[in-house]
């Protein structure tokens, strides 16, 4: 008597989002449908010194977006994410080969591949958000995205104005970051260079560039108390843009992302170059899926955001 043949999972890649992806409600549907996301977060709400529930689910939307709240709100929501798909009866349709994300999803990244725990992503996230804040005031500073730009061309202007590349995140999509007075600069500058498109971004500093070194050096002497092991799925640092398990280089990695550009573009080819094309973008909004289509049009994402997006992969 012949039987079916056993689905094979396909290879798939985990991504989660930065700050800015923040949303006022986010998580809140997740929470009161999904044991298992509330688990994580009445963890988080045990370990946090503010109110994580009523920061993530009500806001308002000015607090939700400082730096220190909003680090720790992200993290909670995608790891809430990441036990809801991991518990769901569908898990094993899924053969997880990568995990990335965006700067501060980096942390998140490390958490879902059993790098690090809950428990210590949690403090260490809160530790980076305060970090950056504080950061942030002592150094002001500002970032903007440049459109259209070759490298080469924004290179040279960050290096005439004194501002910094702060991330590579899709052909055509350059982030200048640094100290105010220099980026604006540089912004001036290149708005008069043709077809190129200058957006100052809403954002509370310079992040990854100089104005974040005060951060930088804090985050090290904190992660020297985190215990990291070796991930149980391959982690792409944006940093390098390369697989990382050796546990001291990741403690390296994420210490100078902080105050180094991070290298999205890159991390996102080196995934696809593997023969990965199918993406998982766990926690709010909808930004890397928008960044890979730019990088790869024939790769899949589906976005782990909502209860909607859950029951929309029979979850």
């Amino acid at each position: 008597m012949s039987t079916a043949p056993t689905a094979v999972a396909s290879e798939t890649a985990f991504l989660f989002p930065g700050q800015g992806s923040q949303y006022v409600g986010m998580g809140k549907d997740l929470y009161e449908y999904f044991p298992a996301a509330k688990r994580v977060y009445d963890r988080a709400a045990e370990l946090l010194d503010f109110d994580i529930l009523s920061v993530c689910f009500e806001g308002p939307a000015a607090k939700l977006s400082q730096t220190r709240y909003s680090q720790p709100a992200i993290f909670v929501t995608s790891m809430a994410a990441v036990h809801v798909l991991r518990e769901s009866p569908a898990w094993s349709r899924f053969n997880v080969r990568f995990s990335a994300g965006l700067s501060l999803g980096e942390a998140t990244a490390l958490c879902a591949s059993g790098a690090i725990s809950l428990d210590e992503g949690i403090r260490f996230v809160h530790d980076r958000g305060q970090y950056m804040e504080d950061a942030a005031v002592q150094n002001p500073g500002m970032m903007a995205a440049v459109l259209g730009a070759d490298l080469k061309t924004v290179e040279a202007i960050c290096s005439e104005t004194g501002a910094e590349v702060g991330n590579l995140n899709a052909p055509g999509q350059i982030v200048i970051s640094g100290f105010k007075e220099a980026v604006e600069k540089a912004i001036e500058k290149l708005r008069h260079s043709d077809s190129l498109k200058v957006i100052p971004l809403d954002v509370s500093g310079g992040f990854h560039s100089r104005c974040m070194t005060p951060a930088s050096d804090k985050i090290q002497t904190s992660l020297q108390g985190v215990l990291i092991q070796k991930p149980q799925i391959t982690v792409i640092s944006n940093l390098t843009a390369r697989p990382e398990e050796d546990t001291a280089r990741i403690k390296e990695n994420l210490t100078h992302q902080m105050n180094h550009r991070t290298l999205w573009e890159d991390s996102m080819r080196f995934i696809l170059d593997s023969g990965v094309k199918s993406f998982l973008e766990l926690g709010p909004g909808k930004v890397l899926k928008g960044l890979l289509r730019k990088i790869d049009s024939s790769a899949t994402v589906s976005c782990l955001g909502t209860v909607d997006d859950f029951r929309s992969l029979g979850i």
